[in-house]
């Protein structure tokens, strides 16, 4: 049960906020406003009302951080620049549920489990909550559109991975508890942040897998700014980073370990064209995933037998995950293309109605109440700024701005990843994937422009334009 306290912390995060932009620049107060939520506010802990979606740590910074930036800015941030297709797949995703709805009157009944059909209720209900949790979208294409706006990011990451570095290393040598002292309840098993001999940190992100996977792109922010010789509070860059990486292996997990290995190494010294293949390779695979998994081609059982030779308890759980996802995935394709709706339908029940899955994959958990559909929605959502930042990076004029936009993207790329066995996308995730979108589509406009130019010069000074052959 949660305490007071952790209530206190949810409620005065709106007064955070005001004081954050009548204070600082619009970009500054926007990031720490979602990057003070994620890492401060209590996981678990939520205030509910009745026709409206709860109210926690991902959507409070999501509704305070748009009303901040219209304020703020005093009327000129815009949602958006016009309707293109990335905004016709926000209105698909917010509309989704309806359809899943619509499709999900049948209540279900297995044993003693009895799960009600999804009314209109449920659609809205469903279709405001996605609607917020794209609010960090819209801000982050719109405010981080330019490459200061982007080492502004990295610089939020670094601070911050250095201040939060310290209550990290507390509760590797005394155990994962701060969220219990502070907030009264415990987010997650205490078994599960127990590894290796020592404990594996949490602190308030809810798991240790979250906490791991958070230092992991601090130190990509750390060798991008490395690269960049960009230095905070006169630190070595070098320094810097190595210090991050250390407290990285130490909040010991290890996928966030194997992306710092393949990801760090590369933003440093790696070229940003390579950078951006290896992004599109990720993310490729996170949208192929279902296809693969579904028509049993994804290596299963030679990743099992690759993470035995390292550790046969990461083997066994990686295989456990392999085998709910395969009775999940045999439930979604019942109604494979707008799933089963929300509020435990997606997932299996045994004969006498207990409940026996176990759901970690975020595209598991969005296939089986939205569909494939509905997974397709959101991971395009997540994954096309990628897409979209290869083919600009080419207009990007300074060194730094390719090393900011390559990096950015390898952040984006793997937090796409991640969500194949984990599910820790939230506010601050869809800010940086805004942030991706933003620069990306910006850059896009300078090339148009120059091109404009090219061909107005070209006309004005007698040259033929590219393409065009005389008749003669």
């Amino acid at each position: 049960m949660p305490n007071v306290f952790a209530y206190f912390a949810l409620c005065i995060w709106p007064a955070v906020g005001a004081y954050l932009y009548f204070t600082r620049p619009i970009r500054k107060a926007t990031l720490w406003l979602f990057l003070g939520a994620y890492l401060l506010l209590p996981v678990g802990v939520v205030i509910k009302f009745e026709m409206i979606p709860q109210f926690d740590k991902y959507s409070i910074p999501s509704i305070c951080g748009l009303i901040g930036c219209l304020v703020a800015s005093q009327g000129s941030f815009r949602i958006w620049r016009k309707f293109g297709f990335v905004e016709f797949l926000i209105c698909l995703y917010i509309a989704s549920p309806f359809i899943t709805s619509s499709m999900n009157n049948d209540p279900i009944v297995v044993g003693n489990k009895f799960l009600p059909g999804v009314g209109s209720y449920d659609a809205f209900s469903a279709s405001l909550a996605q609607l917020i949790s794209i609010f960090p979208l819209l801000i982050g294409r719109e405010l981080f559109r330019t490459p200061e706006s982007s080492n502004l990011i990295f610089r939020a990451l670094v601070i911050a991975g250095l201040a939060y570095s310290l209550p990290l290393l507390f509760e590797i040598r005394m155990s994962p508890q701060l969220h219990a002292w502070i907030y009264g309840i415990r987010p997650s098993e205490f078994l599960q942040g127990v590894r290796g001999g020592g404990y594996r940190p949490m602190v308030f992100l809810g798991h240790g897998l979250i906490a791991a996977f958070f230092m992991m792109t601090v130190v990509v922010a750390g060798c991008a700014l490395w690269r960049m010789r960009i230095r905070l509070f006169n630190l070595p860059g070098a320094g810097t980073t190595a210090y991050l990486a250390g407290v990285l292996i130490l909040c010991k997990s290890f996928g966030a370990f194997v992306y710092g290995i393949i990801v760090g190494p590369l933003v440093r010294f790696g070229s940003v064209k390579l950078q951006h293949r290896v992004a599109v390779v990720f993310v490729a695979i996170a949208l192929a995933f279902p296809i693969l998994r579904i028509v049993d081609i994804f290596p299963t059982t030679t990743l099992s037998n690759v993470f035995s030779a390292f550790s046969q308890e990461r083997a066994d759980s990686l295989q456990y995950r392999f085998d709910n996802e395969d009775k999940l995935l045999a439930h979604a394709n019942q109604r494979f293309w707008f799933g089963w709706g929300r509020f435990g339908r997606n997932r299996v029940y045994t004969e006498d109605g207990d409940d026996r899955s176990v759901t970690d994959g975020r595209w598991i958990i969005t296939m089986g109440q939205f569909g494939f559909s509905g997974f397709l929605l959101e991971f395009l959502l997540l994954t096309l700024p990628v897409f979209l930042a290869m083919s600009a990076s080419r207009f990007a004029v300074t060194t730094s701005d390719r090393v900011s936009l390559g990096a950015l993207s390898l952040i984006v790329a793997i937090g796409v990843v991640d969500q194949l066995p984990n599910a820790s996308v939230g506010s601050w995730s869809w800010l940086l994937t805004g942030a991706l979108l933003g620069r990306a589509e910006s850059l896009k406009v300078l090339g148009r422009s120059k091109r404009r130019r090219a061909s107005e010069t070209a006309v004005w000074s007698g040259e033929p334009l590219a393409g065009l052959r005389s008749s003669n």
